[in-house]
């Protein structure tokens, strides 16, 4: 319960060059979630496969993914902490006025890196130094510590879009119960909307890899596993999603009409509002029926609050369409291969499968940060929902412009580091042990 006021609007003319250098640090960081999500179970999933079979190829190339985890995470550690810093630097009066109440998640978050730093160097170190179950349960607290930092992130994110676990009073926050607020109403669709995320980014740029070097010639049983491993994650992840993301589009029209009104450009207060699809063809009373399922529901329009309180319709419209369209061209490739390999026992024939598999990679990721645009630009003015806006926790001080063109340049040289270690770690000669 809210009963009092937070500060106002700080003097700063680079406002939005803050909020611009956050989603260029978010944009580089959060593909590299999703590979610390997903990609260590992927990971001990193959390694499972050779304890069971004996078949060295499967040894051999969870090896070789697993030196890929370790560069993924290295630089993940970077942006990481970039991110970090730059919560308190860009935003000191949100991390002032609200430091006491999520502190606790950042303090786990912070905890489970530690974790997850110290096994997989045991885990990749460990190949054929440890017995062979001892290195397999060595990659468990890899994927625990992984899952458990994320949660935290994650936990404050929705916190942030529904606000829980304090008062108010006198311009001051009070009454904290920090429990309440992590495990706030708001996380449980988010996490499972990102852990899914990450199994299908992951799976589809793994995919992707392994269906251009099959599309060069590169047809060994080597390239078909990497290919269906990866592709069968993929694949079983994003049909899901999709029910996944009804989940999350209806809290949303419960909890922030606003920002789906904004989602969808809707002007005035409907009763059974219609769907506009692409080219302003219009489905009646299909928005009410996805958003409440009734398809005589009244929908908040951008009408219901000041322009003030208002989103930037434009680019939420434009993300969350392009989450929506990428997500089902996703589930429909995935079905493709499902289909193929139940009806016939193997992949796809057709050279333009492998083509939209490459492709799948790349616009996977779109698909990730067009999401988080959608629920963090939606919120907006707000960086608390209804509590505190951006105007109010950014910080006063100059020189944001030289900070965003120096971490661009740092951001540069880290992904170009990256891709030569993967290059190199591509053209090292494959062992199968």
């Amino acid at each position: 319960m809210i009963d009092g006021a937070l500060g106002g609007p700080v003097e700063q003319e680079y406002l939005l060059q803050a909020r611009q250098m956050q989603a260029m640090s978010f944009i580089v960081h959060i593909p590299l979630v999703c590979f610390g999500i997903a990609f260590p179970a992927i990971v001990l999933f193959l390694e499972g496969l050779w304890l069971r079979t004996g078949d060295p190829l499967y040894k051999g190339l969870a090896k070789r993914w697993s030196k890929a985890m370790l560069i993924l995470f290295a630089v993940g550690v970077v942006t990481g902490t970039i991110l970090s810093f730059e919560m308190g630097l860009l935003w000191p009066e949100f991390m002032a006025t609200f430091g006491e109440v999520f502190g606790l998640a950042f303090g786990i978050e912070g905890f489970s890196f530690f974790m997850e730093a110290i096994f997989i160097a045991v885990y990749v170190y460990g190949w054929d130094r440890l017995p062979d179950r001892v290195h397999l349960a060595a990659g468990v607290p890899i994927v625990l510590a992984g899952i458990s930092g994320s949660l935290m992130v994650i936990s404050v994110n929705g916190w942030m879009n529904n606000p829980t676990g304090f008062r108010v009073e006198n311009g001051e926050v009070v009454d904290v119960e920090p429990l309440k607020a992590l495990f706030n109403d708001n996380l449980w669709h988010e996490l499972v909307h990102m852990y899914l995320a990450g199994f299908i980014v992951a799976g589809f740029l793994v995919a992707g890899v392994y269906s251009f070097a099959w599309l060069r010639g590169r047809r060994d049983r080597r390239h078909r596993v990497g290919l269906v491993v990866a592709l069968s994650v993929a694949a079983l992840a994003t049909p899901a999603q999709l029910l996944v993301g009804d989940w999350a589009a209806r809290t949303v029209a419960e909890r922030q009409p606003v920002k789906l009104a904004a989602f969808e450009g809707l002007q005035e207060t409907t009763k059974g509002a219609g769907f506009q699809l692409a080219g302003g063809i219009e489905i009646p009373k299909l928005l009410s029926l996805l958003a409440f399922h009734d398809p005589n529901a009244v929908v908040q329009g951008l009408d219901s609050v000041p322009e003030d309180d208002r989103p930037p319709v434009g680019i939420v419209k434009l993300s969350f369409r392009a989450m929506v369209a990428i997500g089902t061209a996703l589930a429909a490739l995935g079905a493709w291969f499902v289909w193929a390999w139940w009806r016939h026992g193997r992949l796809p024939d057709s050279p333009w499968f492998h083509r939209a598999v490459v492709a799948a990679g790349p616009l996977s990721v779109v698909a990730l940060i067009a999401g988080w645009v959608t629920t963090e630009v939606g919120r907006q003015p707000w960086v608390v929902y209804e509590v505190m806006r951006t105007e109010e926790a950014v910080t006063g001080a100059g020189g944001v412009p030289v900070g965003f063109a120096a971490l661009a340049l740092v951001y540069a040289g880290l992904i170009a580091i990256a891709i030569v270690m993967l290059r190199r770690l591509g053209r090292q000669p494959f062992h199968a042990p």
